[in-house]
């Protein structure tokens, strides 16, 4: 039978429904004393918000309640109507412009109506409508009450407008509704959302009642926005509350762990998960292949690949991309041909790691194919960052010249990046005139990035150019252009501790620097020669060999090397890339002292071991 005929039978039928759905009049019906007998449009009225209620089960069956009603002599800008039909179009998600046709012509709408179309923004693709709707309630002298601020909140939080977030914060304050838990959860997840993890924090240390949902917001927050440690810290302090953890608060701590490369913690997490039987959750699964690829234990992330019952799109993209930062561009492309077996479709992120895998591994021709099939087999239009990996391709094959006609035959124009890696690739295989027409473009994109600096130095160094050297230089402390600190972190005993150059700040230093020089006499009875090339023209050579021994990385391998059992595998996290010298004498440490070492640098992944590394020295 028809819907309609079904509808027709309940409606002309003076029985209720079912037990269920016999609803009070004085729920429904307007106030008018008419009866249903008198007045059939109060009954039919009442019926039809139940067949909303318990009928549209779907959109199409939802229109078809509302033409039914319209049919059977129901105004279209009764209040109760109106109110059902649009709290069920924002429940189904259906297009939020049917509920703005519906809503445009009731008369007087309650606060309830208000908060759903502002609800429906905040949950649709474009959340902007929804601080109109707030403004137009309070024109309407309609007074907010509890739930609008959460809504009006969420919307705020996707649009990433902070500033709004803020005047609606002030407003909350004013009207004495900063105090609810659900107002002050929704401006901790906007303060974390739009980045601001300082107002965020301060919102929560003011709440009196903080559940999950609180504790994850802020994890999550300071996670998201590069400040890792804050999130463990905050982490170690909710489990001390005695607070259970959720899927979401283990995900924002994968991330945390992956960002700091915190294998032990993660893999404490991941133990966790398995207790608690959250490793059938994709979303759960796919951030812990993440976090063992961002930690460099391609191994283990493998391992979470393999036994996913479910695997998407972003799962294949995870391990893809982990394998080529890994330097096993040839293992990520074998899981690419998988995925297209699967017939799983790429996207735009995969083809970055495909082309990042072919960069990385000097697969220049296979570059370019995957190139070519990214636009006529899947319809993906190349984007700048697929044109970097093109550039980068050719750049770290030695192709200068071409990476530069390339730039220049490019469909879009070249953002500093691209010119950043020309200017990189410049700098290793020596091309001086191309490398100043890089650094030309980027004076113009990004005058005061300093590593700019310190590529143009590093070229004029290498052509023992030394008055250009201190020009480059002079003109960067003219420009108040500082470089960038190296640091490094290694993890140990569920810390992680952090490195700079020449540090002396940890109660170990003595004997850390003490082992460094013993290190640095026993890699040169290996052959090793300090690589001072750009090292400054105007300090003695033997200050030169000693500034490089105290880079930050080689001061953390020392430090674990002095804490750690014979044989344990050494991971430093780095946030510059690896310079050539420390490279070269990873190499001879790994043999020297028979230890693994995995250095995470700012652009991939190093795997030091029996004095080779998986880069095999092509970085």
């Amino acid at each position: 039978m028809r819907l309609y005929s079904k509808l027709s039978s309940l409606v002309h039928t003076s029985q209720p429904l079912n037990p269920k759905i016999h609803l009070c009049s004085s729920t429904f019906l307007s106030s008018s004393s008419t009866t249903a007998t008198q007045n059939p449009v109060p009954h039919i009225v009442t019926k039809c918000i139940a067949l909303l209620q318990f009928w549209a089960s779907s959109i199409s069956k939802l229109r078809q309640i509302h033409a039914f009603s319209i049919r059977h002599g129901v105004p279209l800008n009764n209040p109760d109507m109106g109110k059902h039909l649009i709290f069920t179009i924002v429940s189904f998600s259906a297009p939020m412009s049917y509920a703005y046709h519906v809503f445009a012509v009731l008369h007087d709408p309650n606060v309830f109506t208000w908060n759903t179309m502002i609800r429906g923004y905040a949950e649709s693709d474009d959340p902007s409508p929804a601080l109109h709707f707030y403004r137009k309630m309070s024109v309407s002298c309609v007074d907010p009450d509890t739930h609008t601020y959460p809504f009006l909140l969420k919307a705020v939080a996707k649009s990433l407008n902070v500033r709004e977030g803020e005047a609606i914060h002030s407003i909350t304050v004013r009207k004495g509704f900063e105090s609810l838990v659900f107002v002050q959860n929704g401006l901790l997840h906007m303060y974390a959302v739009c980045g601001d993890t300082e107002s965020a924090h301060k919102v929560f240390e003011s709440m009196v009642e903080r559940d999950i949902v609180a504790w994850n917001s802020v994890i999550n927050g300071f996670a998201l926005n590069g400040r890792p440690s804050e999130a463990l810290t905050l982490f170690r302090e909710m489990n001390m509350e005695g607070l259970e953890p959720d899927g979401f608060t283990v995900v924002s701590l994968l991330s945390a762990c992956a960002e700091l490369g915190a294998l032990e913690l993660g893999r404490r997490v991941h133990v966790f998960l398995l207790k608690v039987g959250l490793t059938q959750n994709m979303h759960v699964n796919n951030s812990l292949l993440d976090f063992y690829a961002k930690c460099g234990s391609i191994r283990e992330a493998k391992q979470v690949f393999g036994e996913m019952r479910e695997r998407n799109v972003v799962s294949f993209t995870s391990l893809i991309v982990g394998l080529a930062v890994n330097g096993f561009g040839e293992e990520a492309l074998e899981f690419f041909k998988e995925m297209e077996e699967q017939r799983v479709k790429p996207s735009e992120i995969t083809f970055v790691g495909v082309l990042y895998a072919c960069s990385h591994c000097g697969m220049l021709n296979e570059g370019f194919n995957y190139f070519r099939r990214m636009k006529d087999e899947y319809g993906i239009m190349p984007r700048i960052e697929h044109y970097g990996c093109m550039v980068d391709l050719l750049s770290r094959a030695g192709l200068v010249k071409q990476a530069y006609e390339y730039i220049q035959n490019m469909p879009m124009q070249p953002n500093s990046v691209i010119w950043r890696t020309l200017l990189g690739a410049c700098t290793i295989h020596g091309h001086l005139g191309l490398g100043e027409i890089a650094r030309s473009h980027l004076l113009k994109l990004e005058p005061k990035h300093s590593g700019d600096y310190v590529l143009l130095s590093n070229i004029y160094a290498a052509e023992r150019r030394w008055s250009d050297v201190q020009t480059v230089r002079r003109s960067m402390l003219e420009d108040g252009v500082r470089k960038t600190p190296g640091y490094s972190m290694v993890e140990l005993g569920n810390r992680v501790y952090e490195f700079t150059m020449g540090d002396r700040s940890h109660p170990q230093s003595k004997d850390v620097y003490a082992l460094l020089e013993k290190i640095t006499e026993l890699l040169k009875l290996e052959g090793y020669v300090p690589h001072t090339a750009n090292v400054l023209a105007d300090i003695e050579e033997e200050e030169k060999e000693q500034a490089l021994s105290y880079h930050s990385e080689k001061v953390a391998i020392a430090f674990m090397i002095l804490n750690t059992p014979p044989g344990t595998p050494i991971r430093v996290t780095k946030n510059l890339r690896v310079c050539a010298d420390c490279h070269m004498a990873i190499k001879l440490i790994s043999k020297v002292y028979d230890r693994e070492i995995v250095i995470r640098d700012r652009s991939r992944f190093h795997h030091f071991r029996d004095g080779s590394c998986s880069c095999k020295d092509y970085w």
